[in-house]
């Protein structure tokens, strides 16, 4: 018999109550032997599917994005009801203080609840377990949605990774701090990381005491791509801890001025990876030391941007995209809500010029630097929140040093950089919206990802302010009982304390949802389905890539130069040597004209295949690399013309097919400063 059929039967005889509960010592290794009673419902019957496909890779669905500890940070004072409590549901699904005894104080869920019409005084039954009359839903950003009995269903309904990012904004935090006192912690960033990581810890251990003993549960946090593979052939949920904070290291900037050092950004790195994260955003919301961000839209824009007043001195500062920039998201000013008025009474938004908005804030020399100390601790780099300046120049640095550890994780980066990020090896997670919506992305994607072999996943941002797919409406395409993405396990509705969800009707309004969700999605667009559990193998591919990232050798570095032209200048010297001597307070300068070129001689004809340019201003809008073997003739094998992102200043990766030379030209032809020459810092050759 088939896995369904079996799965089919065992529901079938559950309901008529022909077999008794698993839920025993003797039961299943996916029952739990000591359950917490009462607890939240799983509804879910059948084995989890384990083992790999005959090519050894892993199956099964990938969450890159999503916030299971939102509760302990934004100061306790954001989030209501937490993840989990040894005392049971009724401790842990409770409101927050301030929304007692209506809902009526509850300012930031009346501020982003999109279904209360904008009535910041709204009510609500604060009442969690087990009545749940008003939450969670899917339009509610304060109440918790991602309870471990929730996240249990979402892995027996397919899921085999969750990246659990660790979360704080310590200007939202201060914000509710002043509004609707006390918080119950700090606002410090690094504090609230902390403070999450170790409730990752006693959850898995909480869960691992429900099934028997150590190692014996389904939550198991991995640290390593191998350990992720290990987990998710057993069966079970592979957590990998991210983070994702406005100020990391504390590297907020205060007036402009940066509140970090390398030093300080190389201590953060070590502490992170000694507490297990694998991920990390370099800036989120907030423009901070390391980088400029994509900015919010509409209510929460205006919110965070007071947010970025209060902890830095500074509003955001969008301008209007120029034409061939990649733009930011549009943002609002010239009024703050009433309601959030007191947090800083003398707060003035400015009035921002029309749109479309970028933000001139890109990567920062200690973002640079942070960048590069994720590559070398093996990191995944998150490129979601970054501004687009910032994102660019990102990419180039990954594009100069071959690194594939990149992932976009919820659709906060412009689609116009996903080419770049799948040829260097990193992933995608869409983020999870409506049904219909996620399969037309689905669909827009499938090109761009077939050309490079990547799958497909989502990212829920659950108890991320996002908000979560709201009910589907008459074009669902799943209905109660329904069959897990893999085909072997049955599921029915959801039951938590007194309550029954219905997707059909409610959405996805918690965690446990996801399965219904993508029994709808895949019901669209039944292709979906081998995409999505192709997912988990393709994050993880792009984890190895970080983890197995080596730096190559610069053949160029230290080696004979020279050029058609060096600037002169009393003071010091511009010489072809100072673009390749290591050194990024050096550069070459052509005299000031229309073309220039710089050349290296590599000793010997070498494999060449990769060039990396880091311009000063002075850049190339246009420009060729060229090649010899004699320094007499001369073959062109890359050019700017026909590049999407080439010539731009930065960092220019010009990347062709592997090709054996001894000289090596970069040859100039179009400034991208009309009244000076070029300028270069350093030049990388490699040779893969």
């Amino acid at each position: 018999m088939t896995r369904r059929f079996l799965a089919l039967l065992t529901a079938a005889l559950l309901s008529l109550g022909l077999l008794g509960s698993t839920a025993s010592a003797a039961g299943p290794w996916y029952d739990a032997s000591n359950p917490q009673t009462p607890d939240s419902e799983v509804n879910v019957v059948g084995e989890p599917f384990q083992g790999t496909t005959s090519s050894g890779a892993v199956q099964g669905m990938v969450d890159g994005h999503t916030h299971m500890f939102s509760d302990l940070g934004f100061g306790g004072n954001a989030v209501c009801g937490a993840t989990w409590s040894a005392a049971g549901p009724a401790t842990a699904l409770q409101d927050c203080a301030h929304h007692y005894p209506d809902g009526s104080g509850a300012t930031l869920e009346n501020l982003t609840n999109s279904q209360v019409g904008g009535n910041i005084f709204a009510t609500h039954d604060p009442n969690g377990w087990p009545t749940f009359t008003s939450w969670p839903t899917w339009s509610s950003f304060t109440h918790q949605q991602m309870y471990y009995k929730w996240v249990e269903r979402a892995w027996r309904g397919g899921q085999r990774i969750m990246v659990n990012d660790l979360v704080n904004n310590s200007g939202l935090c201060q914000i509710l701090g002043t509004l609707k006192p006390p918080n119950k912690y700090s606002c410090d960033d690094m504090e609230a990381i902390r403070r999450e990581a170790a409730a990752a810890r006693s959850l898995e251990a909480f869960i691992d005491a429900q099934f028997g003993g150590a190692g014996k549960g389904w939550y198991r946090i991995v640290t390593s791509p191998q350990q992720a593979r290990d987990v998710v052939a057993q069966g079970k949920l592979a957590v990998v801890l991210g983070v994702e904070v406005s100020e990391p290291f504390g590297c907020k900037q205060t007036l402009g001025i940066p509140g970090c050092d390398k030093a300080a950004i190389d201590r953060g790195l070590d502490e992170f990876k000694s507490l297990g994260i694998s991920s990390m955003f370099l800036c989120h919301k907030f423009d901070n030391a390391l980088c400029g961000v994509r900015y919010d839209e509409g209510t929460t824009g205006v919110i965070v941007n007071l947010g970025q007043f209060i902890t830095t001195g500074t509003w955001w500062n969008p301008q209007t995209c120029k034409p061939g920039e990649v733009p930011d998201n549009t943002v609002s000013g010239g009024a703050l809500p009433p309601s959030v008025v007191p947090a800083a009474p003398l707060a003035v938004m400015p009035v921002y010029p029309a749109g479309p908005h970028c933000n001139p804030r890109g990567l920062t020399d200690l973002g640079d630097y942070a960048l590069r100390g994720m590559i070398k601790r093996g990191m995944i780099v998150e490129l979601d929140h970054m501004s687009a300046k910032a994102a660019d120049r990102a990419l180039d640095i990954l594009e100069d040093a071959n690194y594939g550890g990149a992932v976009s994780s919820h659709s906060w980066m412009n689609d116009q950089f996903m080419d770049r990020m799948f040829r260097l090896g990193g992933v995608a997670t869409q983020y999870g919206h409506g049904a219909a919506q996620f399969v037309s992305e689905w669909q827009a994607s499938r090109a761009v990802r077939a050309k490079y072999g990547v799958a497909y996943g989502y990212g829920m941002d659950m108890n991320g302010f996002g908000g979560t797919p709201p009910p589907p409406g008459a074009g669902s395409a799943m209905s109660y009982p329904f069959t897990s993405v893999d085909g072997g396990s049955t599921l029915t509705r959801q039951v938590s304390g007194q309550r029954t969800f219905d997707y059909n009707v409610e959405g996805v309004a918690h965690y446990g949802m996801i399965p219904d969700w993508v029994a709808d999605t895949t019901g669209r667009a039944p292709e979906l389905k081998a995409d999505l559990l192709g997912g988990a193998e393709s994050y993880l591919r792009t984890m190895e890539r970080a983890r197995g990232w080596q730096a190559q050798t610069n053949l160029a570095r230290g080696k004979p130069t020279s050029a058609s032209s060096s600037q002169w200048d009393p003071w010091g010297s511009f010489s072809p040597s100072k673009a390749n001597d290591g050194n990024w307070g050096t550069r070459w300068a052509s005299n000031w004209g229309p073309t220039a070129w710089w050349q290296v001689d590599l000793g010997s004809a070498q494999p060449v295949s990769r060039v990396g340019i880091y311009w000063e201003a002075a850049y190339a809008k246009s420009f060729t690399v060229q090649v010899s073997n004699d320094g007499w003739n001369w073959r062109e094998v890359w050019s700017t013309a026909g590049q999407v992102s080439a010539g731009t200043g930065g960092v220019d990766t010009a990347v062709f097919p592997t090709t054996n030379a001894r000289w090596v030209r970069i040859n100039n032809t179009v400034r991208g400063l009309p009244n000076y020459g070029y300028s270069i810092h350093e030049v990388d050759i490699y040779a893969k």
